[in-house]
């Protein structure tokens, strides 16, 4: 049977943080398989793995810096000094292959190392059931397309590193590795069911276009042979000028646009970023020329009520009783949700009733939909049961 415990600590040292989660988390579990561990660019990452690992031993570590604060059963949690909160999941019937790696020089090659790894340190030779990824924010499409390289289309789940204000100073980590870009997997072996939920929960507007121009993979230039910024204001109402620089970024919150799979069953959120004064806007995950992009919407109390309706289709999802909760939740929604973030925390422990759950804030979330690719957006939720 499969168990869990969430903890958290904000102490006010790093080392201890790191301890008091570990030694609440692990509480009752004969053998801890795997502990996802989430912390905060003010803490200091290596301190707080040295203290969780002075009390979970062996046990493999992975996760990356959270957005702001986390989520738990407690409510959302942040503090003056960091924190750091742990999800702890122990089952004698589960094995876990946890691998990592910095960037190098190509991260689909990156992608095929660590795939290799995370077999080798389970102890098998085949495919795992499903897998958890953290990345950086850049690169995410290229580490998932290694990974398939050598396991095939397995299920994946998780999210990007983040950081509290886009500065590029997250961390990941696995084990005693902490870095700032590449990539850290978790292979899971079992027979019991995961169910994941990926959704943006947004609306579709009439707005739509093709997109005509793209520099690199992340840079919309142009849509409908127009300015992309341009394109973007006339379909909104705002002004260009309104649109420059980082306030794109909290202005397309409750306004991104979106992506549709080949069969059209996910929508595929994509974030802009940053506007650009040529009119164009960077995106936090890959375009493609000849594509059709939509303008979605949602308003801050639409993007609230999302989580527990999320919670609600995961539980369907899922046949007998949920174990556990990872519930990747972007920090774009975080910021937009403001203060009122303590109202999803609420929504997921009514929705959890009982079960242990850590929430994330990623700047980029990974998931899948109906037989579909495994694929990445923004501003979108990735939920996550694991079978009791």
């Amino acid at each position: 049977m499969l168990k869990s415990n969430v903890a958290w600590s904000t102490n006010e040292d790093s080392y201890t943080q790191g301890k008091e989660s570990a030694k609440k988390a692990v509480v009752d579990l004969i053998q801890t398989k795997v502990a996802f561990l989430y912390t905060s660019v003010d803490s200091n990452v290596e301190k707080v793995l040295e203290g969780a690992k002075s009390e979970l031993g062996t046990a493999p570590i992975i996760g990356c810096t959270s957005s702001a604060g986390i989520l738990t059963p407690d409510g959302f949690i942040t503090g003056e000094h960091g924190f750091t909160g742990i999800l702890a999941i122990g089952d004698p019937d589960l094995k876990v292959g946890v691998a990592s790696s910095e960037r190098g020089k190509d991260p689909r090659e990156t992608g095929r190392k660590v795939a290799k790894e995370a077999m080798k340190n389970a102890g098998e030779e085949s495919a795992p059931a499903y897998f958890y990824m953290v990345a950086s924010p850049a690169e995410e499409e290229e580490y998932i397309k290694g990974i398939e390289d050598v396991v095939g289309r397995v299920p994946i789940f998780g999210g990007s590193a983040a950081d509290n204000t886009v500065e590029g100073k997250w961390s990941i980590y696995s084990n005693d590795k902490v870095f700032n870009d590449g990539v850290a997997i978790a292979f899971f072996y079992t027979d019991k069911e995961v169910s994941n939920v990926f959704t943006g929960e947004y609306h579709e507007t009439t707005n739509s276009g093709v997109i005509t121009k793209v520099e690199g993979k992340r840079t919309l230039v142009e849509i409908d042979g127009v300015p992309a910024l341009k394109k973007y204001a006339g379909w909104t109402g705002a002004k260009s000028k309104d649109l420059e620089g980082n306030n794109l970024l909290t202005t397309t919150i409750t306004k991104p646009l979106g992506v549709k799979d080949r069969l059209g069953d996910l929508v595929a959120i994509r974030h802009p970023m940053f506007g650009n004064k040529d009119g164009s806007m960077n995106i936090g995950a890959n375009l493609a020329v000849n594509t059709a992009v939509i303008q979605m919407e949602a308003s801050v109390d639409e993007l609230i009520d999302s989580t527990g309706k999320t919670m609600r289709e995961l539980n369907k999802e899922i046949n007998g009783e949920v174990g556990a909760y990872l519930l990747v939740h972007c920090g774009g929604r975080r910021l937009g949700i403001g203060d009122r973030i303590d109202e999803v925390a609420k929504q997921l422990k009514k929705e959890a009733k009982g079960v242990p759950f850590i929430g994330v804030f990623t700047f980029g979330e990974y998931g899948v939909k109906d037989h579909g690719s495994n694929t990445t957006g923004g501003l979108m939720l990735s939920f996550t049961a694991f079978g009791k």
